[in-house]
């Protein structure tokens, strides 16, 4: 799962640089948005951050397995989720906010006063929030997470458990299952239009999110389930296909800013869920199929991720604002873009994974000396290297079966700010 997870929070990166070029708002924007780039931005939009719930679960079951306990357990994620949060809300997060201020509310204060002054003082300005954690609501969400499994482990029976949960989504259920409750929840009980990445008035988005963390945590040590989604990725891509053609298709029947009627929506919305969890059964059949295997670059990418995943969004904001009153076209203005984003986050990475205080700022752990035959223990039951088991999303593989029981078996915005699923319907879930 490590390569899916590296492909997820690729695309995301990716999906925020074109934040740029869409007429959905954002932190900083083209002179001149693409209209038609809301179609392209659909083929992820409805699953990114669900998919990227249920790796941070699958990651989570490895590094519990190697924890000293519960206990052990929650002290680590505290640790090495609040520290970048903090981190990021004070240092990474400001540059986006005064950029927004500044190219999208004629704020006129240059940003060390602004720093200084305005924004630690909890409170609005323009309608935008002082401090704010931005894209980095994953990060909160993901701790908070961590303390509800936690809370849940902690109940006698987790045996029981994880035996009910192969039971519940061996076969055919692990598709329809999750789509049903998806459904069920998103949509005819609670209307999901958005989400506010207000921890407290979030709460029908926490009824995806959550679930989500927890199948990953779940599926980490069911190879039954595993087992049932490679022999049936085939049903997510016919889902996600589905999904996505009738969304398209309502996009162009009701162009620009007609609203369809209400019926309408909910076809659409309906589309949406479909294509969510059917894109995820197909991502993750994929990805045990055709992609567990390891290579040289997997650690590095892998510790990589989380410090990205900080950084990012800094440098396509900063980036934009720079660039933008060079008018270039649009085709060199995203070349600018990316190249900066990748150069960025890459000398944000290799720098600070250096500097021994600067590590667990940027989620990184702290430099220890080798352990001993504990060590090597705990690696090898868990699949992971010294180096790379103790990042935040870190994987371990499934038991490997004999090849021929493989052939058989299966062959962090503001709320109010990340993108829209359409324009005029739904503000999409940022991150």
């Amino acid at each position: 799962m490590d390569w899916l997870r590296i492909g997820a929070f690729a695309l995301l990166i990716l999906y925020h640089v074109g934040m740029v070029f869409t007429t959905w708002p954002y932190h900083v924007k083209t002179a001149e948005p693409i209209e038609w780039l809301a179609m392209v931005m659909k083929l992820t939009n409805p699953w990114r951050l669900t998919l990227l719930f249920v790796v941070s679960g699958y990651a989570s079951r490895a590094l519990f397995t190697r924890s000293a306990g519960l206990g052990g357990f929650v002290a680590n994620r505290t640790l090495r989720l609040l520290i970048p949060l903090g981190f990021g809300m004070a240092v990474m997060v400001p540059p986006q906010t005064w950029v927004e201020l500044t190219s999208q509310h004629g704020f006129d204060r240059g940003f060390p006063y602004f720093w200084l002054h305005d924004y630690f003082t909890f409170r609005m300005i323009d309608g935008v929030p002082m401090p704010s954690w931005n894209h980095l609501w994953f990060v909160a969400y993901l701790w908070i997470y961590t303390l509800g499994l936690a809370l849940l482990v902690a109940i006698p029976g987790a045996g029981a458990a994880q035996r009910l949960f192969d039971r519940l989504f061996a076969g055919w259920r692990v598709v329809v299952l999750p789509t049903s409750y998806l459904l069920l929840t998103q949509m005819v009980i609670f209307h999901r239009w958005s989400d506010t990445h207000d921890v407290i008035r979030d709460g029908v988005a926490h009824l995806a999110y959550f679930p989500a963390f927890l199948f990953g945590f779940g599926l980490a040590r069911s190879r039954v389930v595993m087992d049932a989604i490679v022999h049936r990725f085939g049903w997510g891509v016919a889902g996600a296909v589905l999904g996505y053609v009738v969304g398209v298709g309502v996009e162009l029947t009701y162009p620009g800013n007609q609203m369809p009627p209400a019926s309408i929506v909910q076809v659409m919305l309906v589309a949406d869920y479909v294509q969510c969890w059917g894109a995820i059964i197909a991502l993750i059949g994929i990805a045990e199929r055709y992609w567990n295997r390891d290579h040289r670059w997997r650690a590095t990418l892998t510790e990589a991720v989380f410090p990205f995943y900080i950084v990012h969004q800094t440098v396509i904001v900063v980036t934009e604002y720079w660039i933008a009153p060079l008018r270039l076209s649009r085709g060199a203005e995203a070349l600018v873009l990316v190249a900066a984003t990748v150069a960025g986050c890459w000398a944000f990475y290799l720098i600070g994974r250096r500097i021994g205080w600067l590590r667990p700022l940027i989620g990184l752990r702290r430099r220890v000396r080798p352990r001993q035959a504990r060590s090597g223990a705990l690696s090898s039951a868990t699949g992971l290297s010294e180096g790379q088991a103790d990042e935040p999303g870190a994987t371990a593989p499934l038991p490997v079966r004999p090849s021929s029981e493989r052939s058989a078996g299966g062959a962090h915005d503001a709320g109010r700010q990340d993108s829209q699923h359409l324009r005029r319907l739904r503000p999409a879930d940022g991150a």
